[in-house]
């Protein structure tokens, strides 16, 4: 049962949809790992974990969009997130990434992203997206770059501290 009125989307591999309740633990997995969640501010706290979950649930209440849970088609398993973020002090939506312990260096993050943007453009009406990025995360910069975004600026973002800026391409050059 999604917890939000979220689009499901597909591609050859994934199904990307809303929030279910069996999502909370990878996520909060996720959360409390201190390396791999530094772009989402990390927490040392199950509880801040949990409450994040909660926060992405509202955040499609009040903005009608927000992450969707990345499932492998042949598992059903969660393997990431990704969707449109739009937090108060955000500079402007964003697309963004994350992919589960174990599911890297397969395309997944890629597959959704590129379905996503994909979604944004055509059935949001969005006109520009980026990806905030934190410096040390090479691996999401060279993503960026393989969707075609550049990098823009450096900015402190609130919740992460010095956070990248980057500028995806326009719906024109992307949904040709």
């Amino acid at each position: 049962m999604s917890l939000v009125n979220a689009p499901r989307l597909e591609t050859e591999r994934l199904v990307l949809r809303g929030p279910e309740p069996r999502d909370a633990e990878p996520m909060i997995a996720f959360l409390l790992d201190p390396v791999r969640s530094v772009g989402f501010g990390g927490y040392d706290h199950r509880g801040d974990a949990w409450r994040w979950f909660a926060m992405n649930i509202g955040h499609w209440h009040l903005r009608g969009y927000g992450y969707l849970t990345i499932e492998d088609r042949a598992t059903g398993a969660p393997a990431g997130i990704c969707g449109i973020w739009n937090p108060e002090g955000w500079p402007e939506p964003e697309i963004g990434w994350v992919v589960f312990d174990g599911y890297e260096g397969r395309g997944i993050a890629f597959e959704a992203a590129t379905r996503v943007r994909r979604h944004a453009y055509e059935d949001m009406g969005l006109t520009t997206l980026t990806s905030n990025i934190v410096p040390s995360n090479t691996r999401s910069k060279r993503l960026a770059e393989r969707l075609g975004a550049r990098y823009e600026r450096t900015y402190l973002n609130y919740n992460v501290g010095e956070d990248e800026l980057w500028r995806h391409p326009g719906p024109a050059e992307v949904t040709a």
